[in-house]
């Protein structure tokens, strides 16, 4: 059940993750795949198709970072909710969806090949949202231990 202390270590989770994920994207991708990730293009292009208007790259970002923050700790939660096991496990298997519909799905919507080819960016972007949803998961685990503490 989502309590208020539960929804607090989903949004800091959240907020973490999504974080980090950023890091990775911007700083540690480069030097690893040689490409940094810019979801934020997807998200502009995504809303472009759907509604006909063009956002500047800092409003694709800002959508972006809250969904990724916000709406990925909650599909964590879900994916725990669902199939009941750990929280870091839950947000592996979250992470990959995430992946498999950035990649798999919403690209092919915005004009990219399926998957982008497989290529660094792909692969770079498998690590970025399995990496950033099991941190998330992580995060929800330390943060429910100590709340348990501080109730006992």
């Amino acid at each position: 059940m989502l309590t208020l202390h539960s929804l607090r270590n989903l949004v800091i989770a959240g907020l973490v993750g999504e974080i980090s994920f950023e890091i990775y994207a911007w700083l540690i991708s480069p030097v690893l795949f040689g490409v940094a990730l810019a979801p934020a293009n997807l998200v502009i292009a995504l809303i472009k198709i759907a509604f006909g208007v063009t956002l500047p790259h800092w409003a694709g970002f800002l959508v972006h970072f809250t969904i990724g923050a916000v709406g990925f700790g909650a599909f964590v939660w879900l994916t725990h909710l669902v199939t009941r096991v750990n929280l870091v496990l839950s947000g592996a298997l979250a992470g990959f969806v995430l992946w498999f519909v950035a990649q798999g799905v919403l690209a092919p919507v915005v004009g990219r090949s399926f998957m982008m080819g497989f290529g660094a960016y792909t692969q770079s972007s498998f690590i970025g949202h399995v990496g950033m949803a099991t941190l998330m998961g992580y995060v929800m685990v330390r943060l429910q231990t100590r709340q348990a503490r501080i109730a006992a």
